[in-house]
């Protein structure tokens, strides 16, 4: 029969017996080897957005301008996942960047070891009065 020893069974929290680290679905990376990708590149997304943002009628009228900080998960399926502004200018700009991003087709998602992984994004999204 056999019993853990006074400090449990010597599989740690976050790996096997080894202190192999699990791969988590759900904790999102930072930082990982093959970064996730809007499908078509920067290049397309720029266009995405620019065809999609429409300017809050308030913001013209008191003239506010600048970049919305949109922090987002892609997660492995490539869905935009807990989308919320980081960092935001008022004027119902940031609801508007935020309905942006949340209307984005997948990306491609990011890969950690050759696996699709939950990664963490920042984009910013500029406003500029013609």
């Amino acid at each position: 029969e056999k019993h853990a020893g006074p400090f449990g069974d010597g599989v740690t929290p976050d790996g096997d017996k080894n202190g192999n680290k699990q791969l988590t679905e759900d904790i999102p990376f930072r930082t990982v080897e093959v970064m996730p990708e809007f499908p078509g590149g920067m290049k397309a997304l720029a266009e995405f957005i620019k065809s999609n943002l429409r300017y809050p009628a308030a913001a013209r009228e008191d003239g506010i301008e600048g970049r919305v900080y949109i922090t987002f998960i892609v997660n492995a399926q490539g869905e935009i996942e807990s989308a919320k502004v980081a960092r935001g200018i008022g004027g119902g700009c940031d609801k508007e960047a935020l309905r942006v991003v949340n209307a984005m087709p997948r990306w491609k998602p990011g890969k950690q070891n050759g696996h699709a992984v939950k990664v963490y994004y920042t984009l910013p999204i500029s406003f500029r009065l013609e």
